[in-house]
């Protein structure tokens, strides 16, 4: 079974989820990837080395790559790029702080954040609970861009819970879209309690 994938326009980590998910459902044959960045190219050779599989690439132009994954029985599991390393890491929390994730620019911070929240939603074991607060109120009102992610999230169990203190100071409370408005004491015992905080 041969399959095609375009993911040129495609921000990371989307590209290395969308071949990852479909070697999942492959025993044999190619799965071909469009992408324009190297990055990509990148994260689909160590995604090939992680599931096992053999790998080819062409570079058809500056921005134009073909992606050629062959599968000659069933995949690996591997090292999952995209799962929880821990065992038994189920109580595991990530904290959200601002709505642009790292230093420096703002709108590249922003399609970063994004795309963790993407990562995130990927996850064979998700985290027991994600705290929005400060800037990060505005990830989960309406008109965020990451609203699908983090429904698709709580439809899985994940509870999403956004400071309520936070969100009346930028005017936000009749905006939150997904999750419950929570408080300072609540965020200091999830944190506490977690096995594990991530911070993007």
């Amino acid at each position: 079974m041969n399959m095609l994938i375009n993911a040129r326009g495609e921000q990371c980590p989307i590209p290395v989820v969308k071949a990852s998910q479909a070697l999942g459902g492959m025993t044999s044959g190619t799965l071909e990837i469009h992408v324009d960045n190297d990055i990509a190219v990148q994260n689909l050779q160590r995604l090939a080395q992680q599931k096992q599989v053999s790998i080819r690439v062409e570079k058809k132009a500056v921005d134009d790559f073909a992606v050629f994954l062959t599968v000659s029985g069933p995949v690996t599991a591997g090292d999952v790029p995209l799962s929880c390393s821990a065992p038994g890491c189920s109580n595991w929390v990530v904290a959200v702080d601002t709505a642009c994730m790292g230093r420096g620019d703002d709108a590249l911070g922003a399609t970063l954040m994004k795309g963790f929240l993407y990562a995130l939603s990927q996850l064979e074991q998700l985290p027991h609970t994600i705290l929005f607060y400060n800037g990060g109120a505005h990830l989960t009102v309406e008109g965020s861009d990451s609203l699908e992610d983090l429904k698709a999230m709580a439809d899985r169990g994940v509870e999403i819970l956004t400071c309520g203190t936070c969100l009346n100071f930028y005017g936000l409370t009749e905006r939150l879209a997904v999750g419950e408005v929570t408080n300072m004491y609540t965020i200091v015992e999830k944190l506490s309690g977690a096995e594990r905080v991530v911070k993007p």
